[in-house]
């Protein structure tokens, strides 16, 4: 994992190292083990990298890479299957000097050009110059696990793993207010109508899955897609016992080759089903004497406290737990560089929990670690997908099928709103998606806080978007691939990133994924169970207690506790100050009594006004 910057011009008085390494110190923390540059002759592109070593520790891995006297390089992220894919290079004629996976994305490209990328099963987000052509070609994993962020104007293109690196090359800090608008009034972190927008209105991010061709002599721009899920095709496997032995053994395959590295390799673990799963793959995989090392964050006394779940998978599997508790006042001394780091608003306190486990294994010296997100939202993890899942029954008129799911979740204790309206989105799932589109768009044109000439000068409605969902896939693709994952992905990355960690995520191996929308619905939830297949692949190795649970909490902070802490109370009264002083609140908001509620409660106003202010 490194950090990545670049610039590109036919002015060559803005290619300056100067403005390089300032871009690279604003990356430290991503690659504290080195740094190197890169200007080419005619000074019209420059690199810089910061690295942390992980594969190929030596200097021959050591970035920017040149390859062939054409190509060069600066590069983040790991290609987990290139050991595979330097044997089929080899014996097409392609030699090597290192043992990294650089080397195998340099020649990947010469070999198959932008078609590499088809090839790749990883995490990433990488630049190459092409001396030959004269152009650039970026590129951007799957699900984008790996940030890529770019300014561009009729001067330059400039590029980099953080915003902050680009406003330490000068670029201007200026608020997208339609974005402001949609998180303050509902908590929209992403624009789910443009992959490519962020919180700030001149700068953009590549969007997943993407990539680009930029050549400064045109200072032309293409970007294009180059992969997506298919979630209407169909596994020709329709034997249980064969779907369950091909999803166990593509998930193994994923663990497998994300524990490939040079440095020492742990997993978080928080109690549930997923990082509960991957201890048991590890252990399984596991063939050198050494304990496996694995860090939580538990709450003894609150509620949702995982301590229980947490020390009886430590024990099966005899592994190596640290845990860390973060209180209130940890994070009231953090939050400042909570914001630093995350550069854009968050959802909730629950990505400080995050931070302090990655932080937790900086401490134990493991370097790398392997974590469960992508399960909830290809599996159907969440209590949400309960009711799309039992339209698309009535859509398919599976009525008694329908009578028994929503009797076993009563069972287990789980509250699902349903009535008349699910029936109505069931028969009209168009109708119904419009209709919520408008029930968002009024509430925010009616919003008690917001000022109405705010409203009306940044308002969009085009970016208020709600999918028709006619079956349990729509939405699952929805959260996948448009709106949703990629805001946790960059959680992780910037909370690992903070404390030179790198994370990485057996559950977005893409074939994984590609297998699981080829599933009936009734393989992610049956029985009033979500993640059903996942359940069943880990019925006899795991605790039937966690294979079981009903409940769905993961690192989850008290944060109503924390809210009323008299310093969190002062934070987010300062941060309202700045949101009624830049004319985006009503004054009154500042006499509205301080709310306490917990971390993926609704309407969390507060939260949102903490975040919004605070990065102003």
């Amino acid at each position: 994992m490194c950090g990545i910057a670049g610039i590109v011009s036919n002015n060559s008085s803005l290619v300056q190292q100067q403005k390089l390494q300032l871009m690279a110190n604003a990356l430290q923390h991503r690659g504290p083990d080195g740094e190197g540059f890169f200007i080419n002759e005619q000074q019209q592109v420059g690199f810089a990298h910061r690295r942390l070593s992980v594969i190929d520790l030596s200097n021959n891995a050591a970035q920017p890479m040149h390859y062939l006297g054409r190509y060069t390089i600066t590069y983040n992220g790991e290609i987990y299957n290139y050991l595979e894919l330097k044997l089929t290079l080899q014996q097409k004629g392609y030699k090597f000097k290192s043992a990294s996976d650089t080397e195998v994305i340099l020649a990947a490209y010469d070999c198959y050009k932008y078609q590499c990328l088809q090839y790749f099963d990883g995490m990433f987000a990488f630049a190459i110059w092409d001396n030959q052509t004269q152009q650039l070609f970026a590129a951007r994993d799957r699900f984008g696990e790996k940030p890529f962020y770019y300014f561009i104007d009729n001067e330059q293109f400039v590029f980099a793993s953080e915003i902050k690196a680009l406003w330490a090359n000068g670029i201007d800090k200026s608020i997208n207010n339609t974005q402001l608008i949609n998180y303050v009034s509902h908590g929209f972190v992403s624009n789910p109508t443009s992959g490519a927008t962020t919180f700030y209105n001149n700068i953009s991010k590549l969007p997943a899955a993407s990539y680009l061709y930029y050549l400064p002599t045109t200072k032309q721009l293409n970007v294009e897609r180059y992969w997506d899920i298919d979630k209407e095709s169909k596994t020709a496997i329709t034997k249980i016992h064969e779907i369950q032995e091909k999803f166990g053994e593509l998930l193994q395959q994923s663990v497998s080759r994300r524990l490939r590295s040079d440095v020492s390799v742990g997993t978080s673990l928080s109690g549930g089903l997923d990082s509960s799963s991957i201890v048991a793959i590890i252990s399984k995989l596991n063939n050198s004497n050494s304990k496996l090392k694995t860090f939580s964050a538990t709450f003894p006394g609150f509620e949702k406290d995982e301590s229980k779940y947490i020390h009886e998978v430590a024990a099966k599997f005899s592994v190596e737990n640290y845990t860390t508790t973060p209180t209130a006042v940890d994070f009231i001394d953090d939050f400042e560089k909570l914001l630093y780091h995350q550069e854009e608003p968050f959802q909730s306190s629950s990505i400080y929990a995050q931070y302090k486990v990655y932080e937790l294994a900086k401490q134990h010296g493991v370097m790398v670690l392997l974590d469960g997100q992508g399960a909830d939202e290809t599996l159907a993890g969440y209590t949400k997908y309960y009711h799309w899942y039992w339209q698309q029954l009535i859509a398919e008129k599976k009525f008694t099928t329908l009578r028994s799911e929503i009797h076993h979740t009563k069972q287990h204790g789980i509250n699902v709103t349903w009535g008349i309206k699910n029936y109505a989105a069931a028969i009209l799932p168009a109708l119904s998606s419009k209709q919520l589109e408008k029930n968002v768009w009024q509430q925010q044109q009616h919003n008690p806080w917001l000022k109405r000439d705010f409203i009306e000068a940044f308002s969009n409605k085009k970016t208020i978007y709600k999918p028709t969902v006619e079956k349990l896939n729509d939405i699952l693709y929805f959260d996948t691939m448009q709106l949703g994952l990629e805001d946790l992905l960059r959680y992780a990355d910037r909370n690992s990133m903070a404390h030179g960690r790198e994370v990485r995520l057996p559950f977005l191996s893409h074939e994984l994924v590609t297998f699981i929308f080829s599933l009936p619905s009734s393989l992610k939830i049956q029985n009033g169970f979500t993640k059903h297949l996942l359940r069943l692949c880990m019925n006899n190795v795991l605790p039937s207690s966690i294979v079981w649970r009903k409940d769905k909490i993961g690192f989850e902070p008290p944060q109503a506790q924390w809210a009323q802490h008299p310093e969190t109370v002062a934070f987010t009264q300062v941060a309202k100050q700045k949101l009624v002083a830049n004319g985006i609140l009503k004054k009154e908001i500042l006499t509205r009594p301080s709310q306490a509620i917990s971390a993926h409660a609704s309407n969390n106003i507060d939260w949102w006004c903490l975040c919004a202010g605070s990065l102003m």
